[in-house]
């Protein structure tokens, strides 16, 4: 297949348990709701969960059984029902959906017909990208399921396999100062050369970006921190708010993050799922918008960073070459419990100063995992960006989103790197983002 982008080809048995793996995820995710939950009201922001779930298999077999494997669809008109690229939104609510046995049965059958597929067939290049093309597919729905259910007032994940929520993280071994890292300038090679195990199109191609030197937080800005911006006005200053921030803020009522409330005592509690408990000081600060980043960055007399220089503090800055591009803060290591927190380990965010393994060589903590952040930059295509197979993934969103780094808890590790850019819009506060800030030369 010519359209195939040229990544590592992986093994049958590592993508079999991929798809094993991300359909457990899927499951676990849906499977304590009831069927007025699966539904949920008409909103913006999330997709009505039955329909979810049947587009996560619909797209599976649409990459791998049929794009591959030359198989037909397992019910005919699940085009008509699934394809995110052709079904609007809003109509999504009204389609003829199955009820939940029989979505779960063909997300099963879908599961059942790629494991037989992987383990009968000769391995090669395409179906090793397409298969993970569509089991990261999986793992980016997988998180905003868990979007959906800390903006729909669910219960939490109650997961029948792996370590949802159990892993204790303890705080550091003594509490880490809150000062700036001094990030030298130099050269960045920002975006994919094509030698790395997948990449995304809008990561294609790699060019020379010239960084000056800058001073960024060590980490991310904590509840405490955010807290301090509210209770000195901060939603009521106009001055700090750039115009479209303003104008959002004022005509959804925004006087305070989201899930907040604040008590008869005047202290904050904060919603996390279900539940309210007291702030959560230490804690990275999450659920805010590019927005509401931006106008706590003019309050602190500080900025956003830009994705560039977000990259180039997270790799190994004394290696980096347009040859050796350091996949993670730490090296080339893959993201496990002791580096970050991913793939809903620990349950939640977790305190802004763990997780001291995971520094980068400059000293700045928790890039990957914990938090989404924020950057300054509009979501643009790189010089060069051509459309991959998937071809809805980047390009109708290029100039109305802004670029987030890192990943968060929920993210799956298997699909995080430095180079990974999120995007969304910059009034999007449900998703699990924060930001840390960079000092303004006076």
């Amino acid at each position: 297949m010519s359209d195939v982008p040229t990544t590592h080809v992986e093994s049958s048995e590592i993508l079999t348990d991929w798809v094993c793996d991300s359909h457990q995820r899927t499951v676990d995710l849906v499977h304590d709701l009831e069927e007025d939950e699966l539904f949920g009201p008409l909103l913006e922001i999330v997709n009505p969960l039955l329909w979810e779930i049947g587009h996560v298999a619909w797209f599976l077999e649409r990459w791998v059984l049929r794009h591959c494997a030359n198989q037909t669809p397992w019910k005919p008109h699940v085009d008509e029902i699934y394809n995110s690229a052709t079904i609007p939104h809003d109509l999504r609510w009204d389609l003829p959906l199955p009820r939940l046995e029989e979505t779960l049965e063909y997300l099963r059958n879908v599961r059942t017909r790629i494991v037989e597929f992987l383990t009968t067939t000769k391995m090669d290049a395409a179906l090793s990208y397409f298969t993970k093309l569509s089991v990261f597919h999986t793992d980016m729905h997988t998180e905003a399921f868990t979007y959906t259910r800390q903006t729909l007032e669910m219960s939490p994940p109650r997961f029948t396999a792996g370590n949802f929520g159990s892993l204790s993280v303890k705080p550091s071994s003594e509490r880490i100062q809150k000062y700036d890292v001094e990030i030298p300038a130099g050269v960045l090679p920002l975006g994919t050369d094509g030698n790395v195990p997948f990449y995304f199109d809008n990561e294609k191609w790699r060019h020379p970006v010239e960084i000056d030197s800058f001073r960024l937080s060590r980490t991310v800005v904590t509840q405490r921190e955010f807290a301090e911006f509210v209770d000195d006005n901060g939603y009521l200053r106009e001055e700090l708010w750039c115009k479209d921030g303003w104008n959002w803020k004022t005509e959804n009522n925004v006087t305070h993050p989201l899930y907040w409330e604040r008590q008869s005592n005047r202290r904050w509690s904060r919603r996390i799922f279900n539940e309210w408990a007291l702030l959560e000081a230490d804690k990275a600060m999450v659920h805010v918008n590019w927005y509401e980043a931006t106008a706590f960055c003019h309050w602190k007399k500080r900025r956003l960073p830009t994705e560039a220089e977000w990259e180039w503090a997270a790799i190994q800055v004394a290696e980096v070459s347009s040859d050796s591009h350091p996949r993670y803060p730490w090296g080339e290591e893959y993201p496990c419990e002791n580096y970050a927190n991913l793939d809903w380990n620990a349950g939640w965010v977790v305190d802004a100063d763990t997780f001291e393994n995971g520094d980068s060589e400059q000293g700045c903590r928790q890039m990957i995992g914990n938090v989404w952040e924020w950057t300054n930059d509009d979501f643009l295509p790189f010089d060069g960006f051509s459309i991959d197979p998937y071809k809805e993934y980047s390009k109708p969103w290029f100039g109305d989103h802004k670029v987030l780094r890192g990943g968060c808890w929920a993210t799956r590790s298997r699909l995080i790197y430095n180079q990974y850019r999120n995007f969304y819009k910059p009034s999007r506060r449900d998703i699990w983002s924060g930001f840390r800030t960079v000092a303004v030369e006076e």
